[in-house]
């Protein structure tokens, strides 16, 4: 049985909560800008959106989103690990940037590792196997057994090449022991579309980006990717429960430049995963598809060090490289 990520959040989670009252640090001394490397509406900026509307409460200053998108988010990197020690500045990422874009773009611009400081998780999304409504194919079961029938027929469709759920693909085929044929599509909108038209016969996307179309009746989807079924899908079992040893998820967390004085990296962290902890700030995640995370900086740190653990053989192994 793998040690998957969802074990090393779940037990740094216990770890490193952080405690509800406030910290007994000093206000920071001038505005927060939290950086988001994708365009306004995404999950990434509605999380980042969510915690400043309460963490200017816990600071004592303002707190502005900012959106620097392009290059998949290595714009926003880019200038992060540029800004000095005394500018008061946080990036939102996710695992495209601060995993995968190192091992796969020959020059991303910036050392994910090196140069910035983690200050907090935020939130976590799972993965999931869907197929078109109309499939003859109802379970995981059956798609094993028909692809004993049909080898070589895995033909799976992701939103992207080289993104998480590409490789989250890979490591499904690792796991059933058939191979399976990619199809990167620009985005997450023509993959669902041709799900629903047929076209394809299997997608895997972010649980939260399929999981409408599956409540509409549109798509099938045949499991999901964490430890435990998901809250809104009690009906839909994990791929452990569908006899495949396989449990991985993404997330969304802060990011502080090298340069940060630790201080205001714990002190952040501290007041960023007690905001996680609020009821209504748990509420407002889950209303999106996402799960809220709390951790401080020193249990964030452990939490991605386990995810890196379980990633970066699978994208090596795979060879991929970016063309850009």
């Amino acid at each position: 049985m793998r040690k998957w990520m969802m074990g090393a959040l779940a037990a740094a989670t216990l770890a490193g909560a952080a405690p509800m009252a406030c910290a007994q640090t000093a206000a920071l001394d001038g505005p927060l800008t939290i950086v988001v490397g994708y365009p306004p509406g995404g999950s990434s900026d509605r999380i980042a959106r969510l915690v400043a509307d309460r963490l200017k409460d816990r600071v004592g200053v303002p707190v502005v989103v900012e959106n620097k998108t392009g290059a998949g988010g290595r714009i926003a990197a880019q200038g992060l690990h540029a800004a000095p020690a005394n500018q008061n500045v946080l990036m939102l990422a996710n695992p495209a940037v601060m995993v995968l874009a190192p091992l796969v773009v020959a020059q991303p611009g910036y050392d994910a590792q090196r140069d910035f400081q983690p200050v907090s998780l935020a939130s976590r999304y799972k993965f999931a196997l869907a197929v078109p409504a109309d499939s003859p194919i109802q379970d995981v079961q059956a798609l094993r057994q028909w692809l004993r029938a049909n080898p070589k027929q895995f033909t799976v469709g992701v939103p992207a090449t080289g993104s998480l759920p590409h490789f989250f693909a890979l490591m499904l085929g690792r796991e059933i022991k058939q191979e399976p044929e990619v199809i990167g599509y620009r985005g997450s909108a023509p993959l669902i579309a041709e799900l629903i038209g047929g076209i394809l016969p299997q997608g895997i996307d972010t649980l939260d980006t399929l999981l409408p179309q599956h409540r509409a009746g549109k798509i099938r989807i045949l499991a999901t990717s964490g430890d435990t079924r998901d809250a809104d899908l009690k009906d839909v079992p994990t791929f452990k429960e569908s006899g495949v040893d396989l449990a991985a998820d993404g997330w969304n967390a802060f990011f502080a430049p090298a340069a940060m004085p630790q201080a205001k990296v714990d002190r952040l962290g501290a007041d960023i995963a007690a905001i996680l902890q609020e009821p209504a700030m748990q509420d407002a995640v889950r209303s999106v598809f996402l799960e809220p995370v709390s951790l401080n900086a020193a249990a964030t740190a452990r939490a991605l060090s386990a995810y890196r653990q379980q990633w970066e053989p699978v994208v090596r192994a795979s060879g991929f490289k970016a063309t850009q």
